[in-house]
């Protein structure tokens, strides 16, 4: 549940800027994060049992690096649909997928997504599902877009506190801008990160055999400037206006190299970084 006073349309339209904004950075940086995110792919895929010939959709679908992965899969005969609220996200998934013509993207928002009942065998998401705005009608529409027996699979985050690839730079963000913790029951990137309540969310909106287990994300940086390019990158642009009215310059000197302090907790002998993270994964029936 949701506050009375959240405004969902105007959170919808601060994502997609926010989104938009980042989408350039994380084409800059996948290399880096898929070091750790490509084992939740192959994670999600062998959970919906992934196989030729099926229809696919993959929701918050980003730079595409699931639904691409999901299309190598199901081959020529299959269908791949990915999905995202960022246009900018789905141009840059659509120019990676020329080689694919088995998938194709489109702008499209989780919480009502306009499409046929029962057109998919596998509902796909990787880290996309914590930003819908009501999770039971979201999850019931998906569970809808599913044949009888269709699988949902999809990785959302753990807590805050097991996920350094994400919080560590963003606490020291949120310290040195004065910013306010996210209101309880809002949508954002830890508002499926307990387990017990997510089972229990699917099981409403009407999934049955229901699985959710914590999966570590083997993230692997070379040193703490990796992680510094990584936060710079995806930083959403309302945070680096803050940081330049604040600091005079988004690239604040200080304020990145407490971001790199903030991860050397996680240093290891060899001079690496091991940020390894907690992402819980789904397996649900429709």
């Amino acid at each position: 549940m949701t506050s009375q006073l959240f405004d969902a349309r105007r959170f919808k339209d601060d994502q997609r800027v926010n989104w938009d904004g980042v989408s350039a950075g994380w084409g800059k940086v996948a290399e880096i994060f898929e070091r750790g995110g490509a084992s939740v792919t192959e994670r999600l895929l062998e959970l919906a049992g992934v196989r030729v010939g099926q229809s696919i959709l993959d929701v918050g679908t980003g730079h595409g690096e699931l639904a691409l992965s999901a299309a190598e899969r199901v081959g020529p005969a299959g269908r791949v649909v990915g999905i995202d609220l960022s246009p900018a996200m789905v141009e840059a998934a659509r120019a990676r997928a020329t080689a694919l013509p088995q998938a194709e993207f489109m702008t499209a928002d989780a919480d009502s997504i306009d499409m046929t009942p029962g057109s998919f065998d596998v509902v796909l998401s990787r880290w996309g599902l914590m930003f819908v705005t009501d999770q039971v009608a979201a999850l019931t529409g998906l569970r809808l877009l599913l044949r009888p027996g269709g699988i949902l699979a999809a990785a959302v985050w753990g807590p805050p506190e097991s996920v350094p690839m994400l919080g560590a730079g963003y606490a020291v963000l949120a310290q040195r801008l004065n910013l306010p913790g996210p209101p309880p029951g809002q949508p954002g990137p830890f508002s499926m990160s307990d387990s017990g309540q997510l089972t229990e969310t699917l099981a409403k909106a009407g999934f049955t055999d229901v699985s959710v287990t914590e999966f570590v994300v083997p993230f692997r940086l070379r040193d703490a400037r990796e992680y510094t390019v990584f936060n710079q990158s995806v930083a959403p642009p309302r945070l680096l206006k803050m940081l330049r009215d604040r600091y005079g310059s988004e690239d604040d000197p200080d304020t990145w190299r407490a971001v790199a302090t903030a991860a050397e907790p996680y240093a290891r002998s060899d001079g690496r970084f091991w940020l390894d993270s907690t992402a819980l994964c789904i397996r649900a029936v429709a």
